[in-house]
């Protein structure tokens, strides 16, 4: 646990996966999987704040990190997540260098940020606080989402902003702002996630991506992405469904 963020920053390969079912079940059923982290998604299900501590409690139980999306920019929920005990955030739609500092500044605490200080989760209700500030900006993963044209356009600016650890592509966005959507725009689609990767790799930060399956991340691994977000939870409940549900009628054929 205590290492992840030194594999992060260190490129070692990582494969992780969204955990959006809003129940620890589920998130003891992904932790015993094999996979190296969890990024529970905030963003996109219907997750509560007070559930993001019971999922980051339920990872914990079998030492294998967790990280939270937050739903956007605001600094209130990347603290929220944080103060859960998450190992690390996961800032969506980052299309500036602005936008990208101040996700680092709600990251970390003085003199690198602004992060707020409180009794929560991490910080052991209270009883750990010094202890967890002494060693949370040496631990605490900060990743960015690139996912715009904006973003595209503005990487080098962005991945220049010191305290950045991981830039991840959200392909499926990205596809969409830059009318690259379908087969029509894969080559389209494939220069962009390479130029955010190549211009992350230079400026000595960890590049990562969202695979919707296990396919494109040797296609990826080549051109130097370390950190992969393998589908979700409920996508591998849909895909393990179908698959046996068509094994099961081929059967009865």
């Amino acid at each position: 646990m205590s290492e992840f963020r030194q594999k992060c920053i260190g490129k070692t390969s990582l494969v992780g996966s969204f955990v959006a079912i809003p129940h620890p079940v589920a998130v003891e059923v992904m932790a015993q999987s094999g996979l190296d982290f969890l990024c529970i998604d905030w963003e996109h299900a219907q997750i509560s704040r007070d559930m993001i501590e019971t999922m980051v409690r339920a990872a914990d139980v079998h030492r294998v990190p967790a990280m939270v999306r937050v739903p956007g920019h605001a600094p209130e929920a990347i603290q929220a997540a944080l103060d859960s005990g998450a190992q690390g955030v996961l800032v969506p739609r980052i299309s500036t260098a602005a936008q990208a500092a101040m996700a680092v500044k709600a990251s970390r605490y003085p003199p690198k940020g602004e992060r707020g200080v409180g009794p929560g989760r991490a910080a052991g209700y209270g009883y750990r606080i010094p202890e967890y500030l002494a060693g949370a900006n040496d631990r605490i993963v900060v990743a960015i989402q690139v996912e715009t044209s904006e973003g595209l356009a503005n990487i080098g600016a962005i991945a220049a902003i010191d305290g950045i650890d991981v830039i991840f592509v959200g392909p499926g966005d990205l596809s969409i702002s830059i009318d690259a959507l379908g087969p029509k725009g894969a080559d389209r689609l494939n220069a962009a996630i390479r130029t955010i990767v190549g211009v992350t790799i230079a400026h000595g930060k960890a590049a990562g991506i969202f695979c919707t399956s296990p396919q494109p991340v040797g296609q990826w691994t080549a051109i130097g992405a370390s950190f992969f977000i393998l589908a979700s939870d409920t996508m591998f409940l849909g895909a393990g469904a179908a698959a046996n549900c068509a094994a099961a009628r081929d059967e009865l054929a």
